[in-house]
């Protein structure tokens, strides 16, 4: 790989080769012109998010796959269309990255994100590249994600109701178990590979939550990035209410044995874990009949309810004490 690397124009042909960007449809202009513009189809809404995914706070370059980096980045700006139940269309990419790499590493990536964007059903519409820097060094992937929804029917964070029953799907902390064995070196046992998928390569619950968004089943709803205790709490936040979580009813990953020895916990994942980017969503009482046990081969487990008030319980034991959110958060003091 040669240290001089790739110009501009010869990156952005790289991506474009690589990454379904065809115009066509309500994409009426796409890459190379200065903007890309788009047309709503009559009737429905746009839902846009945006997402960073930073080597170093998201991602080790050395020890994360470059094909999981482009598959994950475009995964978890994506997912937080599903939590509204809206249908993924297009996005944007700035990537900033060193000169070193700019050929075999982004082919890598660009495979992996790729394979993303098809299975999403999204179209790269445009972005922007830069050289890192020693100033600002590292690698750097901000994604613009916007997904088409019915007119009002996107579901918020917000509509939950004292008595609605809490759901989530998958299974939780699988994500944070991939993530432990990469940061306690033990990655590269055979024996362990398998744990990392979930951590590489999430599945998202797109299609679940637009079947809950376009029945009105949800009241409210997200995703699950941060971890259940933190998450939970930002519902019940926006919502204005309380909640009750029953340990017994989590879906915890299953840790194996060995790692059980190494102090990995499977409540303590699936509480806090981070990256399962499964749905959290509350139903209220008359459409809790309404929720099959499972979706398109995703578990959906009612795990607790609504409560009048603020905070969230956890009830373990016949045991109820507060569950504080011990999620991952940018901006919490180191302990």
């Amino acid at each position: 790989m040669s240290k001089a690397g790739h110009g501009e124009d010869e990156i952005i042909d790289r991506i474009q080769r690589r990454v379904p960007s065809s115009p066509g449809g309500a994409l009426r202009l796409g890459i190379g012109d200065d903007a890309a513009v788009i047309r709503p189809r009559p009737g429905t809404e746009w839902a846009l998010t945006s997402d960073q995914f930073l080597e170093g706070v998201h991602f080790l370059a050395d020890a994360h796959p470059a094909e999981a980096i482009g598959y994950k980045g475009l995964a978890r700006a994506t997912s937080d269309l599903g939590a509204m139940g809206a249908k993924p269309r297009f996005f944007l990419l700035s990537l900033s990255l060193p000169v070193e790499r700019t050929s075999a590493w982004l082919d890598r990536m660009t495979s992996g994100l790729a394979r993303a964007a098809r299975r999403f059903g999204l179209t790269l519409a445009g972005g922007d590249t830069a050289r890192s820097t020693a100033r600002h060094p590292g690698i750097s992937l901000d994604f613009m994600v916007m997904g088409e929804i019915a007119a009002g029917r996107a579901v918020t964070r917000g509509g939950a109701k004292p008595g609605d029953a809490i759901f989530v799907s998958g299974r939780l902390g699988a994500s944070q178990l991939g993530l432990e064995l990469i940061l306690r070196g033990i990655d590269r046992h055979r024996q362990w590979q398998p744990l990392l998928v979930p951590h590489f390569y999430p599945k998202l619950a797109i299609e679940l939550g637009r079947w809950l968004a376009q029945r009105r089943l949800a009241s409210a709803m997200m995703d699950i990035s941060d971890g259940l205790s933190t998450d939970l709490h930002r519902l019940c936040r926006a919502s204005h209410v309380g909640s009750r979580v029953h340990q017994h009813q989590l879906p915890g990953v299953t840790v194996p044995e060995g790692l059980r020895k190494l102090g990995l916990d499977a409540q303590s994942l699936a509480l806090h874990g981070g990256e399962d980017y499964g749905l959290l969503f509350t139903v209220s009482k008359p459409n809790v009949a309404s929720i099959p046990r499972a979706f398109g081969g995703l578990r959906l487990t009612r795990i607790g309810e609504i409560v009048p008030g603020s905070g969230v319980t956890l009830l373990a034991d016949g045991v109820a004490a507060p569950l504080a959110p011990q999620g991952w958060d940018h901006f919490r003091p180191s302990r």
